[in-house]
């Protein structure tokens, strides 16, 4: 038998690509051991510590003996806590099995879709997008379509371009506001027309990515897509996280609220993928959600300075164009007009490169994202760091020739 024949791989996983942002992050560390001087500005974890009451929290589950295995979706009093954040923050009601915790929002959005999505049904992405929307999707053999926004519209869809994109294989549509990678969030009225649309389409399931809620300095009080539009309660599933928030993304615990159905459905994939998640961090997690908020407070407001500072100083530069981000802590500028004016620079992917190899500079390109000629900026550095990042910046855009 012909040796590769042997070790051909699955499809499903041949159709899909290593995450970009952490390609990037991976090549910025390997460049660093290597004795080079690199800024990385490429992945979205915040720099911050965890909060000293929930590592304490953690410390004392070690001490209490809670090492074992816990219920597939989560200790009783973590989803009641869960509960608690989701009625008195959100709006929204839940019961005990409306609600899965898993290791990580990311593994949250994977169930929900191993649980609706049949091979060829087609799942809408509002683009930019977060990378790994579209290869989760081919995971479960079905097919992405990307409807794009960009700078001009703040990078967000209208109603009528959602409108055009859903066909009869349609199932699910993904919303992630606050974006990353834009830092935009859809306000109320803008939730509400999404809404009016998909009203009209009952077989469709919307997955709505709320992990950035809580970094968000405009349109505030934050509003998602079932408080600006409860009829679709019974068909949205809200994913959210104790990572970004509390800068926790080690500690994997993110969660949904949801249709009973659906969430019973991402329960019992859970059950044959990773069983419970971590039973310390799920201590950790309701120490996080119960506990001090100030920490939270704390960390929005560094990344608006960070933010305030970064968006002045984009703005300033030749050939950039940038929006002021809502929240989250990114920066989405076009880099367009830096393009073509080296034979050697044409697209965002090599401006990325250049400003890697040039400056030392670790950025995202935007075609990650499902945004030529963007690139993504994350501010989650110090602001030492953050005033060097940016003279490096403007040194290798004025050495463009």
């Amino acid at each position: 038998m012909n040796k590769d024949l042997a070790l051909e791989l699955a499809q499903r996983v041949q159709r899909i690509k290593p995450s970009p942002t952490l390609a990037v992050s991976n090549r910025a560390q390997e460049l660093q051991e290597a004795g080079k001087d690199i800024i990385s500005l490429s992945i979205g974890e915040p720099d911050f510590g965890t909060p000293q009451h929930i590592c304490d929290a953690a410390i004392q589950a070690i001490h209490d003996g809670h090492t074992r295995y816990t219920a597939v979706d989560g200790i009783k009093p973590l989803k009641t806590a869960i509960i608690n954040k989701f009625r008195t923050e959100n709006n929204l009601n839940y019961g005990l099995d409306q609600i899965l915790v898993s290791s990580g929002a990311k593994q949250s959005i994977y169930n929900a879709l191993s649980a609706i999505i049949n091979a060829g049904d087609e799942v809408i992405i509002l683009a930019p997008y977060w990378v790994s929307y579209p290869d989760m999707i081919k995971l479960c053999d079905g097919t992405p379509v990307i409807v794009k926004a960009d700078i001009e519209h703040e990078f967000k869809v209208t109603a009528a371009q959602l409108k055009a994109a859903i066909t009869n294989k349609t199932r699910a549509v993904i919303i992630n506001s606050p974006s990353n990678p834009t830092g935009m969030t859809y306000d109320e009225e803008e939730l509400r027309a999404l809404g009016e649309v998909l009203l009209e389409q009952p077989g469709i399931v919307i997955i709505s990515d709320d992990i950035y809620e809580h970094h968000l300095w405009r349109n505030r009080p934050y509003k998602n897509i079932v408080n600006a539009c409860p009829e679709l309660y019974d068909r949205t599933i809200v994913v959210n996280g104790v990572s970004k928030t509390y800068a926790m993304t080690g500690w994997r615990i993110g969660y949904v609220g949801g249709p009973a159905k659906i969430v019973g459905a991402m329960k019992k994939a859970q059950s044959q993928s990773t069983s419970n998640p971590t039973s310390i961090s799920q201590y950790a997690a309701l120490a996080a959600l119960t506990g001090d908020q100030a920490c939270v407070t704390e960390m929005t407001h560094a990344y608006k300075e960070r933010h305030d500072f970064l968006f002045k100083e984009l703005t300033s530069m030749p050939g950039i164009k940038c929006l002021p981000s809502d929240g989250t802590f990114y920066s989405f500028p076009s880099v367009e007009g830096l393009l073509n004016i080296n034979p050697a620079i044409s697209n965002d992917l090599e401006f990325s490169e250049y400003l890697l190899n040039e400056a030392g500079l670790a950025v995202v390109p935007g075609s990650a994202f499902g945004a030529p000629g963007y690139i993504r900026l994350c501010y989650t550095t110090s602001m030492e760091q953050l005033v060097e990042a940016v003279q490096r910046m403007k040194k290798a855009i004025n050495n463009i020739k």
